[in-house]
């Protein structure tokens, strides 16, 4: 059995480590937005009762015009990490590429399946033999982004060879345009994999969205069986993704360019990233990483890119001021590696 992949999250683990009580640290391991949204008034039937059709119809029809996936109406599952799980159902012979290095439970629910995994560098990488092609975009960790039309050109070698192309596009919300979404209508063996809960920052509400042709949801639905997404769930989903989110992408990006100016004046690579993280390269990390730990900040280190650190945003300007402290440039310096 492959091993469990450590994800980011892990205040509690770290605190018991280095000390200090976990909600007095600063995480910063996550791509999720620092700052979640008001809660919209959930309606007292969404906590009494099942989630009933009405509420189903209501949050896809919003997701629909949140996600411009025209004649599509998303399916709300349990967080897309739910139907990764199932996705090796999908797959009859053949093997399965992955454009890596990239979200690692993709991997980790195929290989655990049985099937052949193949991760891949490039594109140019992939072969007929391939019946499920796997793309992150905008990519985690690194932020690598293929543009619509070279996404569109992989769907069309796909579907020449009977094989599925999956898009995940979970980091996606504040770069609408590249998103294939509005496209998918008319491409059946696409799977596009949104999440709900990183731009809105509720990640706790377990919530995400799939787009496909009918068929292939269909089996989705009954794979998680029902009432899999409570009605509360459905409920936030409809009304926020009904709502105006300028300010909430606004803020977004003025947080993402607050930590880049940071990471730069400390004299930090920034290698990559998406609106909600950046990648750091640094022959230093794990010193780093340890560092930040010691004064109660955590970020995302990589097993696979020992070099790599990801740090998510901060949420306002006081975590900016703790962050850019331990981040000073003297102890850079102290921490040179000696040649």
């Amino acid at each position: 059995m492959t091993n469990k992949i450590a994800h980011g999250g892990g205040i509690t683990a770290a605190a018991r480590h280095y000390g200090g009580r976990p909600e007095e640290w600063l995480d910063l391991s996550t791509g999720i937005n620092p700052n979640p949204v008001a809660l919209p008034e959930v309606p007292v039937s969404a906590w009494h009762r099942l989630p009933d059709q009405y509420l189903q119809e209501r949050a896809r029809e919003a997701a629909r015009s949140y996600y411009r996936s025209g004649d599509i109406l998303p399916l709300p599952v349990p967080g897309t990490q739910s139907v990764i799980q199932l996705l090796p159902r999908l797959v009859t012979g053949g093997s399965v590429a992955i454009l890596s290095p990239t979200y690692g439970e993709y991997a980790r629910a195929f290989t655990l399946a049985g099937l052949r995994v193949r991760q891949v560098a490039t594109i140019a990488d992939l072969t007929a033999d391939d019946r499920l092609v796997v793309v992150v975009n905008p990519n985690n960790p690194d932020g690598r982004m293929l543009p619509v039309d070279r996404l569109r050109d992989l769907y069309e070698r796909q579907r020449q060879t009977g094989g599925i192309l999956l898009v995940d596009e979970a980091f996606g919300d504040v770069e609408p345009d590249a998103s294939v979404a509005p496209y998918a209508a008319s491409m059946p063996g696409l799977i596009i994999f949104r999440s709900f809960g990183k731009f809105f920052g509720m990640a706790g509400l377990r919530l995400g969205f799939v787009i496909a042709e009918a068929s292939i949801m269909a089996r989705f639905e009954d794979w998680l069986g029902p009432w899999a997404v409570s009605g509360p769930a459905l409920s936030i989903a409809t009304s926020l993704m009904g709502s105006d989110t300028t300010a909430i992408r606004d803020r977004i990006l003025q947080r993402r360019l607050a930590l880049e100016t940071i990471l730069r004046r400390s004299g930090l690579h920034v290698a990559g990233g998406t609106a909600l993280f950046a990648l750091v390269a640094d022959e230093r990390a794990e010193g780093i990483y340890t560092h930040l730990c010691r004064h109660h900040i955590l970020v995302r280190k990589f097993d696979y890119a020992r070099n790599w650190l990801r740090f998510g945003l901060a949420p306002d300007e006081e975590a900016d001021r703790k962050l850019a402290g331990v981040l000073e440039p003297d102890y850079f310096r102290a921490a040179r590696p000696k040649i």
